[in-house]
């Protein structure tokens, strides 16, 4: 897949990430899933953590756990996952509503 380059992550309160793509694309991705999960995602379900550690990092949404940007010891997403998982932002007002829980 060809996908753009993700260039910036914007966490939100409520378990989502804004995605920002060299191409322009603005998507949001519903990170809710990490509470269905045990083990690593343990490290972010604290909304505060959740959002310090959102980051870009192996070219993908990630969350650095170890605090020293060390690209083997943090918690990344597929990058193909989120941009096909993801909603854009061009979308319906009141699907991002429900997304986003507004």
């Amino acid at each position: 897949m060809n996908r753009p380059v993700l260039y910036q992550v914007v966490p939100t309160d409520n378990y989502t990430v804004y995605l920002y793509y060299d191409n322009g694309e603005v998507k949001l991705y519903d990170c809710s899933f990490i509470f269905n999960e045990n083990g690593v995602f343990d490290k972010i379900k604290n909304i505060d953590s959740f959002k310090n550690l959102c980051t870009i990092m192996n070219h993908s949404l990630a969350f650095d756990i170890s605090g020293q940007r060390d690209v083997s010891n943090c918690i990344d997403i597929c990058p193909d996952t989120i941009y096909e998982d993801s909603i854009s932002c061009d979308a319906k007002q009141q699907d991002l509503e429900l997304i986003i829980g507004k």
